[in-house]
């Protein structure tokens, strides 16, 4: 499947750090003719040296041309109403890692993930989180072998000074939807980071 009118949702989470290199991909997508639903993780709300969370919100509706979804309510329809080809998390923090490996819905973005799941339909992961290679990295095996869960690929942002982190190719975004929305996963899926 390589339709353009996908419907892709796209989960947007905490690593405020990375939120910024997320919009132009974003773009990219939209317009290449791509329909796109924002949900955001409660951590996105918080200001940051980063940004504001109210800033950040009205870039990704801007972008989008839709509502953002917040909360576990606006969320659960994604369920029955199965209207999304594909999901999308990025960045997925080590939170939401570690959540989503372990079942842990408590957030518009962990219900979005499995609502959207339940319809056996395929989520990509594009990680970015300084703990990957420590704490998270059962979780991470955990994903990597669960069914309908992609990554983008990704490699060590910086292993010299943060060696257990990882960050996703974001370059590599469209290419891992569409080998996703195929049931493949994307190779090489560890990557020297650039």
């Amino acid at each position: 499947m390589t339709n353009n009118k996908l419907k892709i949702g796209v989960v947007v989470t905490g690593s405020h750090c990375t939120i910024a290199k997320i919009i132009q991909p974003l773009i990219k997508l939209k317009d290449k003719g791509y329909e796109l639903f924002p949900v955001i993780s409660n951590s996105i709300k918080t200001d940051t040296k980063f940004g504001k969370g109210e800033d950040w919100i009205k870039i990704l509706e801007e972008i989008t041309d839709k509502k953002v979804i917040q909360t576990i309510v606006e969320a659960e329809p994604i369920g029955p109403s199965n209207f999304l080809d594909i999901l999308i998390v990025l960045p997925c923090t080590g939170n939401t890692l570690a959540k989503l490996a372990n079942a842990i819905t408590d957030n518009g973005a962990m219900m979005a993930i499995k609502a959207h799941l339940r319809n056996d339909k395929p989520v990509v992961l594009a990680i970015a989180t300084n703990d990957a290679l420590s704490q998270n990295a059962v979780n991470l095996g955990k994903l990597l072998a669960q069914k309908n869960i992609y990554f983008v690929p990704f490699g060590q942002d910086e292993p010299q000074t943060k060696p257990f982190s990882i960050v996703a190719d974001l370059n590599k975004l469209e290419e891992t939807i569409i080998a996703a929305l195929n049931k493949k996963q994307i190779q090489p899926i560890i990557i020297q980071y650039k």
